[in-house]
């Protein structure tokens, strides 16, 4: 698991670098002059420029690997913050993000589909995937309160100068640590259990994923493009970007909690979606009808039930793949994941003033939690070997 563990360091950086600028990106564009609606298209744009490179991911990562696409990513990230230091116009910096957006469309599909070849063991791809939902909650448990902490004391502008320079030297170690693993160097174990993926009654790989799974991802990321969105509006000082930094790292620290409960892997992936999702959908409906509690401590909880949810939604897909074309299922996950996180802040930003955008999350998870029992006309099975570990 050499190549596991390379790779969870290079996501650990990536992941601390993308979400150091969480906090920092709304002050920015309103120091440029940026009205809250055009936040909400710039966040949308950022979101909606992942579907074209999500497309092109999902069958370029089955045909060619995983290696040139993560390191593409983090290098074409890394020269756009390089650019980003120097915008003075709101509009420089809406064309700059949905570059940004296309070129960061394919490091997650990448990512998922290498971790998802390193074994061929059902439980060990849950586990790998667990890992990578530990290493993205790390990251971000600490990044946005450093952002925010940088931003106050050297500015936005070599604050962005930074964090392109992380990113660029991480492209480059990715480059060369990185390997493409298509079971070629598995344990001969691992090889026949491989060969006998067919076999298995998880799905036959020639069908396709119901769609209906998909709505989920699409809902999970409307609410976190709501909540990305509304935080960083609370104030554009630098004491309240401050503020908003560590309210991003107790979401973070809630995802945390949970992803740390390993006994969750042993529990069914479709249930800890499903509850999750339905734990998540209250919290936000708590929030949204101003509830007397601390708000920090409904973010926690808001971080606990995602971090049930992060590691669920990809170990689901990946039974529900047969054991295959996992470059284009990680794909088609980005593409609900972008398509949600456009919805989400685009619909805040033009009703926030008529109802609470929490709300709106709030709705867009009981619609998802509604319809993804009927995925399957057939009841939900996994394979003997995975549900009993």
């Amino acid at each position: 698991m050499k190549t596991a563990v390379w790779l969870y360091l290079f996501l650990f950086v990536a992941f601390f670098d993308l979400h150091a600028q969480y906090p920092i990106l709304t002050p920015f564009a309103i120091s440029l002059g940026a009205a809250p609606s055009f936040i909400g298209l710039m966040m949308g744009m950022y979101s909606i420029t992942h579907l074209p490179g999500n497309l092109l991911a999902g069958y370029s990562v089955d045909r060619l690997g995983s290696r040139l696409f993560i390191v593409f990513s983090l290098l074409g990230a890394g020269v756009i913050l390089l650019f980003q230091s120097q915008v003075t116009d709101p509009w420089q910096l809406l064309l700059l993000r949905s570059i940004s957006g296309f070129v960061l469309a394919f490091l997650s599909p990448a990512c998922l589909a290498l971790l998802a070849k390193l074994t061929s063991n059902r439980t060990e791809q849950g586990k790998l995937m667990a890992g990578n939902g530990l290493v993205h909650t790390l990251a971000t448990v600490v990044s946005p309160a450093a952002g925010a902490y940088l931003v106050a004391q050297i500015g936005f502008a070599t604050a962005f100068n930074v964090l392109g320079w992380i990113l660029i030297a991480t492209s480059i170690c990715a480059l060369i640590f990185i390997r493409d693993n298509r079971f070629a160097d598995l344990p001969e174990a691992d090889r026949l259990q491989k060969e006998s993926l067919p076999q298995m009654k998880v799905r036959d790989e020639g069908s396709p994923i119901p769609w209906l799974v998909f709505v989920l991802p699409i809902a999970t990321s409307c609410a976190q493009g709501i909540l990305s969105f509304e935080l960083p509006l609370m104030s554009s000082t630098k004491e309240g970007i401050m503020t908003t930094g560590l309210l991003f790292s107790v979401v973070s620290i809630g995802a945390l909690i949970t992803l740390s409960m390993l006994f969750l892997n042993k529990i069914s992936a479709f249930y800890r979606t499903l509850w999750g999702a339905l734990a998540l959908a209250l919290i936000y409906f708590t929030i949204a009808a101003g509830t007397p509690l601390p708000f920090a401590i409904m973010l926690l909880f808001v971080g606990m039930a995602k971090g049930i949810i992060i590691p669920a939604i990809p170990t689901l897909l990946i039974e529900l793949s047969g054991g295959s074309r996992y470059g284009r299922t990680f794909s088609v996950l980005s593409i609900a994941y972008s398509i949600g996180a456009f919805i989400g802040p685009m619909l805040a930003g033009q009703l926030r003033g008529q109802l609470s955008p929490y709300y709106i999350a709030f709705l867009a998870l009981m619609i998802a939690v509604t319809v993804l029992p009927f995925h399957s006309r057939r009841p939900y099975t996994t394979n003997t070997h995975f549900s009993r570990n």
